[in-house]
């Protein structure tokens, strides 16, 4: 049930940070209440989590893999430039978090 907490977390995270822009610096009312929301969710479901896996591995997965899949979402839908050194940092995010997983730190 932990990694269906920490994967939903992450999908609370990515919607949060993609519709940040819409926020238009938080001055729009409801993208920017939808924006709290699914960060307070992402929060909450990361909680949930790190009380049956160890929190460093879930933090790597939450950060990582939001951070490579709020990458992707930018480019693919919303403009935003992916030259070759984004895409490798992107690489070796990943990388580390499934080095991580694999270490057997958890």
């Amino acid at each position: 049930m932990a990694w269906i907490f920490l994967a939903f977390a992450v999908s609370a995270e990515v919607l949060g940070t993609s519709l940040l822009g819409s926020t238009d610096g938080f001055t729009r009312p409801l993208p920017s209440l939808l924006v709290a929301l699914c960060y307070g969710v992402s929060i909450f479901l990361l909680a949930q989590a790190v009380q049956d896996l160890p929190v460093g591995l879930c933090y790597a997965i939450w950060a990582g893999v939001g951070t490579a899949t709020v990458a992707a979402i930018g480019a693919l839908f919303l403009g935003d430039p992916l030259n070759a050194a984004a895409v490798a940092g992107i690489v070796l995010i990943l990388a580390g978090v499934v080095t991580l997983n694999l270490s057997g730190a958890h």
